[in-house]
């Protein structure tokens, strides 16, 4: 059982242990460096503010621009305007900025530096390839992540393994590129601590990276659990998230890059769907050479207990989509008995 309060703290520990984590490591390299140590660990320090600064404030431009999306004007789409005010209404929330993304694939996300001037960009094959009912549940989902103020969040967590990441690149090059000077003057040990830097930094990397991306996925079944009781259809969120789930599957070229902006994760989409089919006669109890609601609520269970699918979902964005939609069918389960309260529609995280 969770609620909002434990999606903050969850949040707030993800922050201090990657800044925490990184606040050592940058002691680290001024200590072995034997630079001066206050003037070492401000400079670095001041260094990665001003990129986190930087990748906030101009974040927003970068996504308009690499997914060229176009903003609507006020009654030039109706229906998808009334929905996300009336959403947003119920939500609490101030109404976003609406834009159309010139792309097949059956998505939709949010950006933004502050709740009032975030964007919600709907991919076109979102409305080509969903039902109003499917449509309506993702757009509550997107809106759940501007109450959680998720692409803050994000945005400045995600900055660090970047950073650490930068710094091993450039160092490991540097200490290659010493090593082979080294031939000529033994006394230089410059390339065996910049290679040993570089090590570092790419554990630091991997540990902050982690991190954030397990804040990843909490995010997405807070969002979920956000946009169930939102429309108070849990159903048409699950079959939403299949149907996309198969649309990014069958997508010719999955934009890794833009993984964190996809409602699912498009490259383990094809990972998911290949292991479904690859089971199927394993799922298929009547041999009927179909798997039916049942069985495919049987194939995703085992799924999600399966140990290389928990190991694997480590790294990815998102959580596997039968996860989601198990805990969907659970929401969907309590409405049913119609004993829940908006108070705790959090409680099966």
């Amino acid at each position: 059982m969770a609620n909002l309060s434990q999606l903050k703290f969850a949040m707030a520990t993800s922050i201090f242990l990657s800044v925490f984590i990184f606040g050592l490591f940058i002691f680290a390299i001024v200590y072995v460096l034997n630079l001066d140590m206050l003037t070492g660990l401000l400079v670095a320090l001041a260094g990665s503010a001003l990129f986190i600064l930087l990748q906030y404030a101009i974040g927003p431009a970068i996504v308009s621009m690499t997914t060229k999306l176009q903003y609507i004007k006020p009654g030039e789409s109706p229906w998808l305007e009334e929905t996300v005010k009336e959403l947003a209404e119920k939500s609490g929330l101030p109404m976003p900025k609406l834009a159309i993304v010139p792309n097949k694939t059956p998505n939709a996300f949010t950006f933004g530096r502050t709740t009032s001037s975030a964007t919600l960009a709907v991919h076109e094959g979102l409305l080509q390839q969903l039902n109003q009912g499917e449509i309506r549940s993702v757009i509550a989902h997107e809106l759940g992540h501007i109450k959680h103020k998720d692409y803050v969040i994000m945005t400045v967590l995600s900055a660090l393994p970047l950073i650490a990441y930068m710094i091993a690149q450039v160092t490991l090059r540097a200490g290659m590129f010493s090593s082979a000077s080294r031939r000529r003057n033994k006394n230089d040990n410059s390339g065996i601590i910049l290679i040993a830097i570089g090590a570092v930094s790419f554990l630091v990397y991997i540990i902050t990276f982690l991190i954030v991306r397990r804040l990843s996925r909490l995010r997405e079944h807070f969002a979920d659990a956000f946009a169930a009781y939102a429309t108070n259809s849990p159903h048409d969120l699950e079959s939403a998230l299949a149907k996309i789930t198969y649309g990014l599957s069958i997508s010719p070229k999955p934009p890794e890059g833009a993984r964190a902006f996809y409602i699912g994760d498009p490259v383990k989409a094809r990972q998911e769907m290949k292991n479904i089919i690859e089971n199927k006669n394993k799922y298929d109890l009547d041999n009927d050479g179909v798997l039916d609601e049942r069985e495919l609520q049987l194939a995703m269970e085992k799924e999600a207990h399966d140990t290389w699918t928990q190991l694997n979902g480590m790294f990815a964005t998102h959580p596997p989509t039968f996860k989601r939609i198990l805990l969907l069918k659970e929401i969907e389960k309590e409405m049913d008995t119609g004993k829940y309260t908006n108070n705790e529609i959090y409680n099966h995280i």
